[in-house]
């Protein structure tokens, strides 16, 4: 398998952890969709990483999909079988996913010159980290993570995320407002899958 992608990226990052924590080898191709030569289109159509490049020369792409596959693949030990679970699970994912995505268009935003940017646009957005923090807090409440006792792809999806934010927003504050969270992002950093993937 061959992974395209940015190690800046939380979904590429979700990806790639999945892979480490799964023992699955991979070939990772370092590819960024924002420039100029990118090749990102001729895995995936819509110019997004990760793409996933499979043995049979098919790619499959968004994180959510390959996430699943790669889970399917190796045991289904981070999505659960029961359906209450798997979508108390796959909202976590969605939950994660959905803080990075509109982390990271706020951010893309006050990126612009200061006299184009829309306030406005970048409150909205930052609204939506925090009710995401908010809901994840409550999903988490005394629990070493969101499913229970071990880490499956929800917790994967959110501290990517989590992870991003702070790497991007210095004045992210996650961990000051949130202890659970705190205690939380700790022990999933701490993890080698973790460890190997830090974006810096």
């Amino acid at each position: 398998m061959k992974l395209v992608g940015s190690k800046t990226s939380p979904y590429v990052r979700k990806i790639r952890v999945i892979l480490a924590e799964k023992n699955l080898a991979y070939e990772f191709l370092e590819e960024s969709a924002w420039n100029a030569d990118t090749t990102v289109p001729g895995y995936n159509p819509l110019n997004k990483v990760p793409a996933l490049v499979m043995d049979d020369g098919d790619s499959i792409y968004d994180s959510a999909v390959i996430a699943e596959y790669l889970d399917a693949i190796s045991g289904n030990t981070l999505i659960p079988k029961a359906a209450g679970d798997r979508a108390r699970t796959r909202r976590n994912e969605a939950l994660g996913d959905g803080l990075a995505d509109a982390g990271i268009t706020a951010f893309l935003e006050r990126k612009r010159d200061a006299a184009l940017q829309d306030k406005a646009w970048i409150t909205r957005q930052m609204g939506k980290v925090s009710g995401a923090l908010e809901a994840l807090s409550r999903a988490l409440g005394d629990k070493q993570y969101l499913g229970g006792g071990e880490a499956d792809l929800g917790d994967i999806a959110c501290a990517c995320a989590v992870f991003w934010a702070e790497f991007r927003m210095p004045d992210f504050g996650m961990r000051a407002k949130y202890p659970n969270l705190k205690a939380w992002a700790e022990r999933m950093e701490s993890r080698p899958a973790f460890q190997a993937s830090k974006p810096g």
